[in-house]
């Protein structure tokens, strides 16, 4: 590592990944600072993977065979605890706040008007450089998807975030430099296309329509 890259403020600032990541009991998972945790979920998604992708259990039929147990459970519970003077089953009150409810909207607004923004600016903007950021990715992503099904990449995602993290967490140095070396190198490539090609493709000026 050459001293300029050493003096790069990107690779001087070392990120608190703990923070970057919402620094709550999800974070504490992702970076195995809670070992039962991540334990658990690690064995619950390969456990739920191997079940619905290997073994070929459907879906709908997991999820109807549980609460009908859940259900008889409970049932039978209630019945005996009548019976023989016993506590009834502790359920929290089943049912959904305003607040969560508003929360979960509002976080959703977010999430569904950025790729709206995004949309616009490529249809009505002319933006070349987020066109091909958003086709490039659209493409990964259904090549990726062509090798796998849904459930497979969302066991990977899972296998992905407990790991990547703490990789980046133990390693960030090194990680830091190899990523600005690709930047340079793809900002370099980039302003080599867009001299010779991108700026000798003319661009239509929207002319507004004077009203009277």
């Amino acid at each position: 590592m050459g001293d300029s890259d050493l003096n790069h403020p990107a690779v001087r600032r070392r990120i608190n990944v703990h923070q970057a990541l919402g620094g709550g009991a999800v974070a504490d998972v992702m970076l195995w600072k809670q070992w039962c945790g991540g334990v658990f979920v690690l064995v619950g998604a390969t456990f739920m993977w191997y079940l619905f992708e290997r073994a070929g259990y459907n879906l709908l039929s997991f999820v109807a065979n549980v609460l009908l147990l859940l259900v008889i459970i409970l049932f039978f519970w209630a019945k005996s605890a009548s019976i023989l003077n016993r506590p009834l089953p502790p359920l929290p009150d089943l049912e959904i706040s305003e607040e969560s409810v508003t929360k979960a909207a509002e976080t959703l607004q977010v999430w569904m008007n950025y790729p709206l923004l995004v949309a616009r600016e490529i249809a009505l903007g002319g933006n070349f450089k987020l066109f091909c950021e958003v086709a490039f990715g659209l493409w990964a992503i259904s090549y990726v998807g062509s090798f796998f099904n849904f459930l497979t990449l969302v066991y990977i995602g899972i296998l992905l975030s407990l790991s990547v993290p703490v990789l980046y967490d133990k390693y960030q140095e090194h990680i830091d430099h190899k990523l600005i070396m690709t930047h340079k190198v793809i900002q370099t490539q980039y302003k080599k296309i867009d001299d010779s090609i991108l700026r000798k493709i003319p661009v239509p000026l929207n002319k507004e329509k004077k009203t009277q």
